[in-house]
């Protein structure tokens, strides 16, 4: 995304046209995450349905609560539990490789242009944690609940896009992704420093030498899923039982895949197994961690309730205004003192519209939600019910702003994607190349051509007609 200026060698351009390779890899990306994002939220409609509709919300509860699983190895867990730890550590590993694609081939593999993306990230993160605290010191609420503001989804935010119709040039779409990645990368920091307590260091110990064979495996060159999926349950398993969540298991083997290309590949092992999952994890996993987790109570009460408890008050503003100011303020400072340029195709408001749909918080926002008040059902449902508020708002504002740039974004996505000479490849990327010029002059005679052929086709038979009205005049009466 940045790449240097014609004029200023010393500057360099912010979301500026994407490399070939990264921006197909982005539309790529970004597709699986679209289509997720509305079976996403297809599921939490459900959810919500299922837990308000008094003659199903008994039958919501008990599915929830629904225990199964071997007791003998500590996994004898809720169906809530299983979304929540099990297939959420599909979504991780998921996390785990784009971030390891992200550090040996994309945006963040040069440390000048990953500074701008990560600053706005962690800005992103810190200023809606301190939206929270300070609603709380106020309201004397409770600060466990500090972290839940700070996650984006990337796959909800896309469903919004998909769903309001708005067509993002690839470059906002990559900042989006980059701010993602980044945000996904904190929250499992976060995850595992302040949401893990009485380690059992036995399993631990045994999940961390699952991960060394694992790692070894790999750099070994030794394929089959009979031997890594095997292998990743029990190290899954393993984690679970040691204190640690067991989302973090899913994110290191996620690291340890090889994000490289050697020669003569035309993917990474990385990539590939990424190919493979995503939709795995985009269409299965995270849709039933939302089904199984978004079912909250919205009476009249509880929905009062999120706009004047602190606490759910605090995730509300956290979402809307914290993830705005963080983000926006965030990249404005960054680009100023590194010096980077804004693409001169867009606007700082194209920035805080992206910036403000960051705010959609869903997927790891109910995760953190569900573990800073463990033991207070209430507060937990209460806090969901205000990541969904909170996620709605910051959906509207930024559809709106959205909205109003909707026929430049076309424009641009339309000039983007342009292959007038029917190669594959979008004639914006191949302006230096004189073999595509050649190609075009040569389609360009042959439709000058093709006019000439109709124009004089066209002039013999308007000849052809004033000649027979001529001759039909001159015909006695």
């Amino acid at each position: 995304m940045a790449a240097p200026s014609p004029t200023d060698r010393h500057s360099r351009k912010f979301l500026g046209r994407l490399s070939l390779p990264e921006r197909r890899f982005v539309a790529d990306a970004l597709r699986a995450e679209t289509v997720g994002g509305v079976l996403l939220l297809v599921a939490a409609i459900a959810a919500l349905l299922w837990a308000n509709i008094p003659a199903l919300a008994d039958s919501y509860a008990g599915v929830r609560s629904f225990h199964i699983g071997p007791a003998s190895l500590g996994l004898d867990l809720s169906l809530q539990h299983w979304a929540a730890d099990g297939l959420l550590a599909i979504f991780f590993f998921v996390a785990g490789i784009e971030l390891k694609r992200e550090l040996v081939a994309g945006d963040l593999r040069d440390p000048k242009a990953a500074a701008l993306p990560v600053i706005a990230a962690l800005c992103g993160m810190a200023v809606p944690a301190l939206v929270y605290v300070l609603v709380n010191a106020i309201g004397g609420g409770s600060m466990g609940g500090w972290a839940v503001p700070t996650a984006t989804d990337i796959a909800f935010a896309l469903a919004v896009l998909a769903v309001i119709g708005t067509s993002l040039p690839s470059a906002l779409r990559a900042f989006l992704l980059t701010l993602a990645v980044v945000d996904d990368l904190f929250a499992i920091m976060i995850i595992a420093v302040f949401f893990t307590s009485g380690i059992d260091f036995l399993a631990l110990g045994g999940a961390v030498v699952g991960l060394v064979l694992f790692w070894f495996l790999l750099r070994k060159g030794v394929r089959g899923w009979y031997v890594y999926i095997p292998l990743a349950l029990v190290i899954w398993g393993l984690m679970y039982n040691s204190g640690v969540h067991a989302t973090i298991a899913g994110v290191a083997m996620g690291l340890m895949l090889r994000c490289s290309r050697k020669e003569g590949e035309r993917t990474s092992p990385g990539e590939h197994i990424e190919h493979l999952v995503r939709p795995v994890s985009a269409g299965l996993a995270v849709p039933l961690f939302a089904l199984l987790s978004a079912g909250v109570s919205l009476s009249d009460k509880s929905i009062a309730q999120v706009f004047t408890r602190p606490e759910t008050l605090g995730v509300v503003l956290g979402l809307v205004v914290g993830k705005a100011v963080g983000i926006f303020g965030g990249t404005w400072l960054a680009a100023r003192f590194t010096r980077a340029e804004l693409n001169e195709d867009l606007a700082w408001p194209d920035v805080l519209a992206v910036a403000s749909l960051a705010g959609i918080g869903f997927t790891v926002s109910l995760l953190i939600g569900e573990l800073a008040f463990t033991g207070d059902q209430t507060l937990t449902d209460e806090v969901k019910a205000a990541v969904l508020f909170g996620s709605l708002i910051a959906a509207v504002v930024a559809g709106v702003m959205l909205k109003l740039r909707n026929r430049t974004y076309r424009e641009l996505t339309e000039d983007e994607e342009r292959d007038e000479d029917r190669d594959g490849i979008p004639d914006i990327y191949e302006q230096d190349k004189p073999e595509y010029h050649l190609r075009m002059a040569k389609i360009y005679e042959e439709r000058a051509a093709e006019h000439r052929r109709k124009a004089e086709t066209a002039a013999a038979a308007a000849l052809e007609a004033a000649t027979g009205s001529s001759a039909e005049g001159d015909r006695p009466a």
